[in-house]
């Protein structure tokens, strides 16, 4: 069985194609600045080679389309026909209440997903175009759904209720939802495999940390709680994302700065976070070099960037009544060193204790605590897509 696995932004398609008889990639890439006049479609050739094509793009039919023309051409295919492609499963972002598990995408799915479309209004038009450039183009190829927000649908109340008036969520679903919920299912599904234990029992703590991050608290296999709120600008600093941040200093600053609700948001989602504090970059590469080379605005990003995630952790233990594994994920997560080590140190009063030499590592299957600690603490890297084409799999088999 073959299923493509698309996930679509406001300008970009990211797509992996699956041979889930062998559980192996067999093509993969994405497309860049949709709509824009350099747009262009970048892929990983078998033999690991990069490979560029240029084309106008100007919008998501035109571009699932050239991924498609792309994965049967001669010259690039991994297929000889698109009849090869059983299913396609979506990275859909925010399911609101309405879905707490994968679902096939019908025209009832759609009108209740579109419906959120105000509580995700860049990430949710963006996946129903990927639906429906698939729908125009491979009308009898069934489509599935995968939400970010599903895995967060096991909170109880009293961890995803703000405290505002009550009325706000009955009116508009004003609530926590959570966001990588596709990714902390699959490393705490994941991490239970690779330790041989099960996850009934178990207290867990999954750090997705990248550009974006978020942390969620899991219990017998169930999310208790996360980090992301009712959008994903909530909870840890970020990339260019504040976090959380004060209601009361959000006002100050837009009777400060003349800002309107666009203009705040703008200024707190893409201007915050490391960004807003070191200056120079978002990266946390350039962040990294910056530190090393004693840029004081450097040290400061990363020393509050590091605490942000250790307190998380801390209030998680708290929450769960205890932690029996860490595991570390996402683009730092998996491959930066110095941000475990920063996260984990101090926490030794609740177990926590890393092995140095373990704990450099990128990118790969690994216990890093010590073995006298109390706690494991490993890296999993993270393979969402993998579980959107596993869900597809299944609700197919269904």
């Amino acid at each position: 069985m073959k299923i493509l696995v698309l996930n679509c932004g406001s300008s970009s398609i990211k797509y992996k194609l699956f041979d889930m008889d062998r559980k192996e990639v067999i093509a993969q890439g994405g497309i860049e600045k949709i709509g824009l006049k350099d747009s262009f479609l970048k892929f990983t050739l078998p033999g690991g080679e990069k490979k560029v094509l240029e084309k106008d793009i100007p919008e998501h039919t035109v571009g699932v389309e050239f991924i498609l023309n792309t994965l049967t051409s001669p010259e690039y295919g991994a297929i000889k026909s698109l009849d090869e492609i059983n299913a396609v499963g979506h990275r859909m972002v925010h399911g609101g209440e309405k879905f707490s598990e994968s679902v096939r995408l019908t025209p009832e799915v759609l009108a209740a997903f579109t419906a959120c479309n105000d509580l995700a209004p860049l990430h949710n038009p963006a996946n129903l175009k990927g639906v429906n450039a698939i729908a125009a183009i491979l009308p009898n190829v069934p489509q599935i759904g995968v939400f970010d927000t599903a895995f967060h649908q096991t909170m109880p109340k009293h961890a995803y209720m703000y405290a505002v008036p009550y009325e706000l969520y009955e009116k508009y679903g004003v609530r926590r939802y959570g966001f990588h919920g596709t990714s902390h299912r699959y490393v705490s599904q994941r991490i239970c495999e690779f330790l041989g234990v099960q996850p009934e029992g178990k207290k867990i703590i999954t750090c997705h940390i990248g550009n974006g991050g978020s942390i969620t608290a899991i219990k017998d296999g169930k999310c208790m709680d996360t980090s992301m709120g009712l959008t994903p600008l909530e909870g840890l600093m970020m990339g260019t994302r504040s976090g959380d941040i004060d209601a009361g200093a959000v006002s100050f600053i837009m009777e400060k700065e003349g800002l309107d609700a666009n203009g705040i948001s703008n200024l707190l989602n893409k201007k915050s976070g490391v960004l807003g504090i070191f200056g120079e970059s978002s990266d946390m590469r350039d962040l990294e070099n910056a530190v090393a080379a004693g840029n004081p605005r450097g040290i400061l990003a990363e020393q509050m960037y590091f605490y942000r995630i250790k307190k998380y952790i801390g209030a998680y233990a708290a929450a769960l009544g205890g932690v029996d594994i860490i595991v570390f994920t996402g683009g730092v997560g998996e491959n930066q060193a110095s941000a475990r080590w920063g996260a984990c140190e101090g926490l030794e009063f609740m177990g926590v204790k890393l092995d140095a030499e373990k704990n450099n590592v990128r990118g790969e299957e690994m216990v890093i605590s010590a073995d006298d600690s109390k706690v494991k603490v490993v890296v999993i890297p993270t393979d969402e897509e993998l579980m959107i084409a596993s869900d597809t799999m299944d609700i197919l088999k269904k």
